[in-house]
């Protein structure tokens, strides 16, 4: 039997205010235990919670950005359950009303293996406000729990995804567009490690052909890419191997073990919480009003989807290039800098997404860490465009820029490393290079293709790499009619 995966995403992003959705209490990482829980976000009795106008505005930003429906009127409520890292007894958060609805993001899927990659637009359910709980910190403690409010009243967009992803690649082409929106438009700063940036996936299996719904498993907190790839990966083959064994999938909430590669059950689930939902009696329902939308869509940079397009036309990149470019703002305006700074946008984007990403990788180093500026590479660039370096060469100038050797032109110098331009002296190595190797001559006259490429080998070694490719390939042809 043949099985279609089915995943939809609930990604919890921590809003980049000051101050907590309720009260004024600080949501500043890594501070002490317990010290940034006010009485409020406790809800000690007599204290009343008061409304964040900066996380609502970063709610009014998302939904403009994707598109989406925003609710001239919405409602907080209280979503009742006991945990212990929950002091209040209950969340507050947006069921019925919630701010955001509909909408939708643009995703490209890398391509595997030889195939192309593709387009695809996923929808989203909602995108709602709520507040966060404190945090249970088990590997501390033997044998007990200790409880961290610090993060309690910490102020989240809850973004739901339709279950509209196929793949483990789909769901990761998704997660990382929603992250690179989110931190573009200035709402989260996207520090998945610190909890900024939490992704829940619901996952079912299904028969090829079927179109009710499997019974899902939810994964939880998930704060990687790689862990959410392999994490729906193992989960899949889990469910259809229980499926294919006469086992039945019961719903159930999971956790996913990095160590091990696998999800483990946390806890079962039915398939209707009784949260008693009701309005939160502490606060008034929000009205947001055309002069406050249009104040905050004036706030907007350019988005990702709008420069993808742009940088297509401008600058000769492909969708999937267009992509990969605006994976981030600081990114975006190192690609665009250095396309400026050399007029050749189509190698600019090969150099940006090949050689110093791989340095920074490498290095483990972010863009924005790049000890190569966006107006060196630009440099760089021009001075193989315009014949002073070839690609070999060029690659040499740029680990020099790397070291901190200084700038291209004194690296070419001082290195030695301007590509060959006198013809006459390219000219009397290519005529060395046929004399000293007749056989590879007559095998190319005799039809192997293979011999010329070793007589273009033998002409770069003997001109250090400094002779042109293009040069000597007309050099070659020619002597050899």
């Amino acid at each position: 039997m043949k099985w279609e995966t089915v995943i939809g995403l609930e990604v919890h992003t921590q809003l980049a205010t000051k101050s907590k959705i309720f009260s004024g209490s600080s949501t500043a990482f890594g501070a002490a235990p317990n010290t940034q829980a006010s009485a409020v976000d406790i809800a000690l009795p007599g204290v009343l919670p008061v409304l964040n106008k900066g996380a609502v505005e970063c709610a009014i930003r998302f939904g403009l950005a994707i598109g989406a429906n925003l609710n001239r009127v919405n409602v907080f409520d209280r979503k009742n359950y006991f945990y212990p890292d929950l002091p209040k007894g209950y969340q507050i958060s947006q069921l019925a009303k919630p701010i955001v609805e509909g909408g939708a993001l643009k995703i490209i899927v890398p391509s595997t293996g030889s195939g192309q990659s593709e387009e695809r637009v996923i929808h989203l359910t909602r995108a709602h406000l709520e507040e966060d709980a404190g945090k249970s910190l088990h590997e501390d403690f033997h044998g007990m729990t200790g409880i961290d409010l610090n993060r309690a009243g910490t102020p989240l967009l809850e973004i739901v995804s339709e279950p509209e992803m196929r793949s483990s690649a789909e769901a990761v082409a998704y997660a990382r567009a929603l992250h690179a929106l989110v931190t573009w438009i200035g709402i989260c700063d996207g520090n998945m490690q610190e909890g900024s940036f939490r992704v829940d996936a619901n996952v079912s299996v299904r028969p090829v052909g079927q179109t009710e719904f499997g019974t899902r498993r939810e994964i939880k907190n998930l704060n990687s890419f790689r862990f959410l790839q392999q994490a729906i990966d193992y989960e899949v083959r889990w469910q259809i191997e229980t499926l294919e064994d006469g086992g039945r999938v019961t719903q159930a909430t999971v956790l996913f073990d990095p160590d091990t590669g696998e999800t483990r059950m946390m806890r079962s689930k039915e398939e209707a919480h009784d949260y008693r939902y009701f309005p939160d009696p502490d606060l008034l329902p929000v009205r947001l009003d055309e002069d406050w939308i249009a104040a905050v869509r004036a706030t907007l940079p350019e988005l990702p989807a709008a420069m993808q397009a742009r940088f297509q036309r401008d600058y000769g990149v492909s969708a999937y290039d267009a992509t990969v470019l605006t994976g981030s703002r600081a990114l975006a305006d190192y690609f665009e800098a250095a396309a400026k700074a050399c007029g050749q946008g189509k190698l600019a984007a090969n150099w940006v997404m090949g050689e110093l990403s791989a340095a920074l990788n490498k290095a483990e180093l972010d863009i924005a860490q790049s000890p190569v500026s966006s107006a060196q590479l630009g440099a760089l660039i021009a001075r193989i465009q315009d014949g002073t370096l070839s690609g070999k060469l060029a690659r040499q100038v740029f680990e020099g820029l790397w070291e901190g050797a200084g700038e291209v032109d004194a690296i070419i110098e001082a290195r030695g490393l301007r590509q060959m331009s006198d013809s006459g002296e390219l000219e009397k190595i290519v005529d060395d290079v046929l004399a000293a190797n007749p056989k590879s001559v007559e095998e190319f006259r005799a039809g192997k293709e293979k011999a010329f490429n070793a007589l273009v080998g033998q002409v770069m070694k003997a001109s250090r790499g400094k002779a042109n490719p293009a040069q000597v390939n007309d050099l070659l042809k020619a002597k050899l009619q």
